[in-house]
Order: structure tokens, then C-alpha cells, then sequence
């Protein structure tokens, strides 16, 4: 991960007024490095380390606080808890049935798909989301493992 985004992010959290404390730059620090979209329990064991006296509800907090100012998406599927992911571009995503696991897909944006939907249908669209789902690289090993 580049510095360049960090930098990015804080000064965004600079310019909308919030606070930067040490914890909510871990967080985003965490994010940003992270490829695998992680729930916020994720990211508390992996900061509770380097801050033994920050409760799940501090990163909960922090994550709303990012989310409201837009550095930060909640991808919600269903039953499973809520997942993070700091990139904010258009891109879809690709769902493992068995272990969870969300992969970032880049794709053109699907804008020709909007227009024609508020054609037909008379909405205004606001935006989309696009799942794909199957099995990931490690799951199907395991499979084959198995047979």
C-alpha cells in the first residue's frame, strides 16, 4: 500500500473535521493494507496488540466515522457480519461459498446498465452493487484434496 493513499485519507479526515486519533489511523492503516475486506472483529484482534485498552466498539465507531465521510464501504451479505473495504472505486466483487472470502473485481462500470434500467422502469437510479459468487483458488484445493 502506498504512503500516498494513507496520506490521501488523512487529509480527507482533516478536511471533513474529524479527529485523528491514533487508534482511527490504525484502522484505516489496517484497511488500506488489507485484501481481504475484513469484519470489524477482524480488525480489532489485529490492532488489539498495539492497543490493549481499544474495545470492539471503539473500531465500530471509528468504522462509522470513515464510512460517514466516504473513505470507507460496509459490504453487507446477508447473515455473515459486515466486511470493510477502503477501496472506494467502482468494482464489483466476488463471494467464495464456502469460506467468505470477498476478491475486488474491476470491471468497466456498468453506467450503460443504470440508464437503461431508468429508461424502462421510470426510477431514478442512485447506484449499484454487483456479487459474483463461486469457490476460491484454496477451497477448491481443499476439495481436491478431499477426493
Amino acid at each position: 500500500m502506498s504512503e500516498k493513499k494513507l496520506q490521501q485519507a488523512i487529509d480527507t479526515l482533516k478536511e471533513s473535521g474529524v479527529r485523528i486519533t491514533p487508534q482511527r489511523h490504525a484502522v484505516l492503516e489496517y484497511l488500506l493494507n488489507a485484501m481481504t475486506h475484513p469484519t470489524a472483529d477482524e480488525i480489532y484482534k489485529a490492532l488489539e496488540g498495539k492497543f490493549p485498552n481499544m474495545s470492539v466498539a471503539t473500531v465500530y465507531n471509528n468504522l462509522r466515522v470513515l464510512r460517514e465521510i466516504g473513505l470507507v464501504r460496509e459490504l453487507s451479505y446477508g447473515d455473515a457480519s459486515s466486511r470493510f473495504d477502503c477501496n472506494t472505486s467502482e468494482h464489483y466483487h466476488i463471494i467464495c461459498n464456502d469460506c467468505g472470502k470477498i476478491v475486488d473485481f474491476h470491471y468497466p462500470s456498468l453506467d450503460e446498465v443504470e440508464s437503461l434500467a431508468e429508461q424502462v422502469t421510470g426510477f431514478e437510479i442512485s447506484h449499484h452493487r454487483m456479487e459474483l459468487y463461486g469457490k476460491c483458488e484454496e477451497c477448491q484445493a481443499v476439495d481436491t484434496q478431499k477426493h
